[in-house]
């Protein structure tokens, strides 16, 4: 069965789910915060949207999912307020927000937070913000997720690390790897693991993050924005 079918967060909001054991990501995402609102503004300055694009891949569940998209409406509202930006429901902007995550992923979770989060939107910014229109697009982001030329902004936090797969380097079969286990007991680089393992993960890497932004390339507008915040060496 291929990864991308089976792999997911540990689901719910128990002891062991993502969602209780997130704090770590929830700083990277407070850590990118303004590098978000300063990406936002320069879209809004310099494009006329009717109706906006926003996509956040690899969003998981729990109180984490929320946080960017939150932070995309507060840099848009706080953009108007400056401006004096006096704004009826027929003139404002529509926002089309998709939430990526694999197809294994606990996304009834993120369907029972929504109507919290539309209530807080709507007492936040006020009734003539603008409509919010939020959906769940399961899939692998190292593929085509979305039609061409359809997303102003995408942000990804803490996900692009992932591989679409087991480099193939280590994935033998029982008989090709008897007496030459490159990385016995672990999936992923450790300390100990030799230098063959960590190219064949860099190797892996380069081929995944390539597919990944050729296929953003196809789906955002000209103009349009991305903020990626992944784990590194």
């Amino acid at each position: 069965m291929e990864v991308n079918q089976i792999l997911h967060m540990n689901k719910g909001d128990g002891k062991t789910s993502y969602s209780q054991n997130s704090q770590v990501q929830g700083k990277i995402l407070s850590v990118a915060k303004p590098i978000i609102h300063e990406a936002v503004l320069e879209i809004l300055i310099s494009n006329n949207i009717e109706s906006m694009g926003i996509a956040d891949l690899g969003c998981s569940s729990g109180p984490n999912t929320f946080l960017p998209i939150s932070y995309i409406m507060d840099a848009i509202h706080a953009k108007r307020s400056s401006l004096g930006l006096q704004l009826s429901p027929s003139s404002t902007t529509e926002f089309r927000v998709y939430l990526n995550d694999l197809f294994s992923n606990d996304f009834n979770t993120i369907f029972m937070s929504l109507p919290a989060f539309y209530n807080n939107l709507k007492q936040e910014k006020g009734p003539e913000f603008g409509s919010v229109f939020v959906s769940a697009v399961p899939g692998s982001f190292h593929g085509r997720l979305f039609p061409a030329k359809t997303l102003h902004f995408v942000h990804s936090s803490c996900s692009i690390h992932w591989l679409s797969r087991v480099p193939p380097a280590l994935s033998k079969t029982p008989a090709e790897a008897a007496g030459s286990a490159l990385n016995r007991g672990k999936i992923y680089i450790s300390k100990t693991s030799p230098q063959c393992v960590l190219d064949a993960y860099s190797l892996q890497f380069h081929e995944d993050f390539s597919s990944f932004l050729k296929s953003r390339a196809e789906e955002v507008v000209g103009g349009g924005r991305m903020v990626l915040s992944l784990i590194g060496r």
